[in-house]
């Protein structure tokens, strides 16, 4: 029901274009939009605990991607998604637009989470099979979702993937929101 934190640690190589083209590399994935969402001071003033753990900053951070690419949750292949806990992963479904509001359980009984689904969501086993390296989650999402792209993901393909979303959260602070798409 939840990861325990433990330590991790990432790292990425970072280069130009140009370096790129001299080594005959091809990224063949490219960030569409990105959308990083904080606590608004009403968050503390609702006595909810859905929006303590950040359902409203993670559709505030999903709407705008959303609008910024063009597309909705409906176009979305492959999903990293932050499930610190077991009810988070749940809300978040909701909170992203993949179902209508208070359907998340309906959602994964239908297995439309999942291969043959909606949207693959976590083909990396997400946090809760990694222990949440702090420190390491992000970046391990995004190694993920370019491996899905890029169609190299192996065993865990989600075939014909071209939309990846990630989904980071920092509970009581912060969510982030990037789409990936093939280049």
């Amino acid at each position: 029901m939840a990861c325990p934190p433990t330590c991790g640690a990432a790292a990425a190589i970072i280069v130009s274009e140009e370096f790129a083209a001299r080594k005959g590399l091809s990224p063949g994935v490219a960030i569409l939009a990105q959308a990083m969402v904080t606590d608004r001071p009403d968050t503390f003033q609702t006595n909810s605990m859905i929006d303590l753990v950040g359902f409203h900053l993670s559709a505030g951070a999903a709407a705008q991607v959303y609008e910024q690419v063009g597309i909705g949750p409906d176009d979305v292949d492959v999903c990293e998604l932050h499930d610190c806990f077991a009810q988070n992963e749940l809300i978040t479904y909701e909170a992203l637009g993949f179902c209508p509001v208070g359907e998340a359980e309906r959602f994964v009984d239908e297995e439309r989470n999942t291969y043959g689904g909606d949207v693959v969501v976590n083909p990396s086993g997400g946090l809760l099979s990694k222990g949440h390296p702090l420190g390491a989650t992000g970046l391990a999402q995004c190694y993920e979702l370019t491996r899905q792209l890029r169609g190299s993901a192996e065993a865990t393909q989600v075939e014909g993937a071209r939309i990846g979303l990630q989904h980071n959260l920092g509970l009581g602070g912060a969510a982030v929101v990037t789409i990936y798409g093939r280049a």
